[in-house]
């Protein structure tokens, strides 16, 4: 148990103002002088969490000489939010928002706060078409391709899913679009390809989110698989600098192709990934673009909760 004297300091002015802005460093010096620990209790604490981290390490992360990065340190940082008494997510929330910065300072194209807004709204969108969760489907396959056009503009994408029904009754699915910034969602055109068709559709404006009904034309009982396919018809925002996805569920194998027009092609390609909104990115792999078709792609075998996308840059 920590010393009594270890919390009697109050959170400061100066902490509440660090956790809402930043940057990471500052937050957490601010946090380990509100709670009066030095770095040899901090590094106590997290040692009997199961986290190995030395107090070179934490005086770096402190001064911003050094920023956690590799999966042990994410969990000390983890960590460090229990021991240090601040709302979940705070420091990492600090440090997602400056890895989503690209290397010339500007932000990324999805940051955490828009993340997060469009989160709250697609909540509400689905829960206006009276979607749950998962409405009673698993996934067992799930391939998109993202057409980028020679504006470099996010101009189409088309999805292939293979779904199996875990309850009686069910008889459509929710597509969901999350624009890229300044995108008109009024003007985003969803099209029915194959074994369904476009029911309801709901957006806002401000996100940039849609949600769409795709009726199977037939209801579906528990244990049964269904194939249907959908396009999305954008081309409404400036230049797209990522595509991903967020998976709140498991589920089966996930592929995602990007395949850009030959008058638009980037510098460099990666693709990432995430294990929360609030999380920093990490797997980061360089995707070669090669070929006639001009395309990358990545191939999840297991879907987990998360986020998995590509990301590219125009020079």
């Amino acid at each position: 148990m920590p010393h009594a004297t270890e919390h009697a300091h109050l959170p400061t002015a100066e902490l509440d103002t660090a956790l809402r802005g930043g940057p990471f460093h500052v937050a957490l010096r601010a946090a380990i002088a509100a709670r009066g620990l030095p770095l040899q209790r901090v590094q106590h604490h997290l040692s009997r969490h199961g986290v190995k981290v030395g107090v070179t390490s934490l005086s770096y992360w402190q001064q911003g000489a050094r920023r956690p990065q590799r999966p042990e340190s994410l969990r000390a940082v983890r960590a460090l939010e229990e021991i240090l008494q601040l709302p979940d997510e705070s420091l990492i929330r600090l440090l997602a928002e400056a890895d989503q910065r690209t290397a010339a300072g500007r932000p990324a194209a999805r940051s955490y706060r828009s993340l997060i807004q469009a989160s709250d709204v697609l909540d509400r969108l689905r829960a206006d078409l009276g979607w749950s969760l998962d409405g009673g489907l698993h996934t067992l396959g799930h391939h998109e391709c993202v057409r980028i056009g020679a504006r470099r503009e996010l101009a189409s994408r088309e999805a292939h899913h293979i779904v199996r029904a875990h309850r009686d009754g069910v008889d459509r699915f929710v597509a969901v679009h999350h624009g890229d910034p300044g995108c008109r969602p009024h003007d985003i055109r969803v099209r029915a390809l194959e074994n369904c068709r476009t029911g309801r559709v709901r957006w806002d404006e401000d996100t940039g989110v849609l949600a769409a009904e795709l009726l199977f034309g037939t209801r579906l009982r528990a244990g049964d698989t269904f194939l249907f396919r959908y396009g999305i018809e954008d081309g409404t925002a400036g230049p797209s600098r990522e595509y991903l996805h967020r998976f709140a569920l498991p589920g089966g194998q996930y592929a995602l192709q990007v395949r850009f027009d030959a008058a638009a092609l980037p510098a460099r390609c990666h693709r990432f990934t995430q294990h929360s909104t609030a999380a920093p990115r990490s797997g980061r792999h360089e995707l070669p673009i090669t070929g006639p078709h001009h395309y990358v792609h990545v191939v999840e075998p297991r879907i987990r909760p998360g986020i998995v996308g590509i990301a590219w840059d125009w020079e």
